[in-house]
């Protein structure tokens, strides 16, 4: 069985589900309300556990009832917790979730209280036993040194990174990822207005890396490194139930393509595939393995 670590970020989610989104000064009730684990990080490693990879999750904790909440769900989705950081201080980070029930959008107000998972604590991690490492594209001084460790101590190992957001310096990490998973929302935030547009910019500064952005409910597009496009539509559910967490599922699907030996093309249809029937059910239970299987 394949081993992976994942480097990143978990969090409390509580999730208020609604029949439309309120106004401003609107008082309202929701129809179903659940406090769940979440996190990029943490989503993706869970949907991988269910594809047959076993799961590490490296990232900081607070030691306490919240911390034990997120900790336990990871280990009951049989990720190991025991690189974790664990901190007497802060908070766990919270995201306050409302999800439209007639059409599974979702909107995140999101709360940090906490300290981010740091190269320090990332000296004392054997990276001997994995054979593949994902990395949340944050922190991003820290997140450097990190990839830098990696690539001095197992240059073969293959290296993904989730690029959500536009921080600031983010693209110097593009040099270290074998797999560069870009979201809609940091395209968009460069100005680009489809995903292939994206990824042939990135690619003529990073020509090493296999490129992937997922763009909603416009479907995905891959491109290799021979400069391939590849293109899939979404994969919309009968219903679409819940949307949140799709891109981490996405992401789960790619990398465990790339696990198998799948080439761009394949990894592409069945992150796809995994986002779809994500989206067609709440929560990151039962996603596997009936849909590891690509069409």
């Amino acid at each position: 069985m394949a081993k992976l670590l994942g480097i990143g970020n978990a969090t409390l989610d509580i999730i208020h589900l609604v029949d439309s989104y309120p106004k401003e000064n609107d008082e309202m009730r929701c129809r179903e309300r659940y406090v769940r684990r979440g996190g990029n990080a943490a989503n993706t490693l869970v949907v991988l556990g269910q594809l047959g990879v076993a799961c590490s999750w490296a990232g900081t904790l607070v030691d306490n009832e919240d911390g034990a909440l997120i900790r336990d769900d990871l280990l009951s989705h049989g990720v190991d917790t025991g690189y974790c950081h664990y901190v007497e201080y802060g908070s766990v980070p919270v995201s306050s979730i409302l999800v439209n029930s007639r059409s599974g959008s979702r909107t995140i107000i999101h709360y940090r209280d906490l300290p981010e998972y740091a190269a320090l604590d990332f000296e004392s991690v054997d990276l001997a036993p994995f054979d593949w490492l994902h990395f949340e594209g944050r922190n991003v001084g820290d997140t450097r040194q990190m990839l830098e460790r990696a690539r001095k101590l197992c240059p073969a190992v293959p290296v993904s990174i989730e690029i959500e957001k536009p921080r600031d310096g983010i693209d110097s990490l593009f040099a270290y990822a074998d797999v560069l998973l870009f979201s809609r929302a940091y395209g968009e935030a460069l100005g680009y207005r489809d995903p292939l547009a994206l990824l042939h910019a990135v690619q003529e500064q990073f020509p090493h890396a296999l490129l992937f952005c997922a763009w909603g409910d416009a479907g995905a597009a891959a491109l290799d490194r021979q400069g391939k496009a590849c293109l899939h539509d979404a994969v919309v559910p009968g219903v679409v139930v819940d949307t949140l967490g799709a891109g981490d599922t996405f992401n789960a699907g790619v990398i465990s393509a790339g696990l198998d030996g799948l080439d761009a093309e394949a990894s592409l249809a069945r992150g796809c595939h995994l986002a779809g029937k994500k989206c067609g059910q709440p929560g990151f239970d039962h996603l596997g393995p009936a849909t590891q299987a690509v069409p």
